[in-house]
């Protein structure tokens, strides 16, 4: 699985398009492309999609600081990649980019609740606490479903241009 140096060189960059993607939406909460990428790398990349992720997370961490919140990261961007890595490889056309948007949308509903366990244990919360964490959460991550499912149209377009530019840097 290590990359060569063209991979860490093109992974390097799909993880600094994810953190600026985010830092240019960061005026509308909880909306971003970060799952559209994160899928997109996944479908094309497999394993691999892993580095520009975390490149991603670590991004995160150096610009805006490894605080509390961050830790989170380490897990919810691989659990949409772990899932999209179940889906299968040879899904019908038609449905493949609803199945995408899909997943995006469930990632974004889910985040909250991925988001408070640590939260929990980092900050005290008992059960109670924790479900009250994310029940005050949840307009949040209804905005964060249904942005995620809008952006998720972008997955195909975005899986389309990086097969043609790895075909295109293999004919080279």
């Amino acid at each position: 699985m290590k990359p060569t140096t063209r991979e860490t060189a093109i992974f390097a960059m799909l993880g600094a398009v994810m953190y600026a993607s985010k830092l240019v939406m960061e005026l509308a909460p909880n909306i971003h492309l970060l799952g559209t990428f994160t899928i997109a790398f996944t479908v094309v990349y497999r394993k691999k999609a892993l580095y520009p992720i975390y490149i991603y997370v670590l991004l995160n961490g150096v610009f805006s600081g490894f605080a509390a919140w961050w830790i989170p990261y380490l897990y919810v961007w691989t659990v949409l990649w772990g899932i999209t890595m179940l889906l299968p490889k040879k899904m019908p056309k038609k449905i493949r980019p609803l199945v995408y948007m899909v997943v995006c949308a469930l990632h974004g509903f889910a985040f909250g609740t991925m988001y408070a366990p640590v939260q929990a244990l980092l900050f005290g919360f008992n059960l109670k606490g924790m479900l009250a964490w994310i029940v005050a959460g949840l307009p949040f991550d209804f905005i964060h479903g249904i942005s995620n499912f809008f952006c998720g149209i972008l997955i195909v377009p975005i899986i389309s241009v990086l097969r043609l530019a790895e075909r295109a840097i293999e004919k080279n």
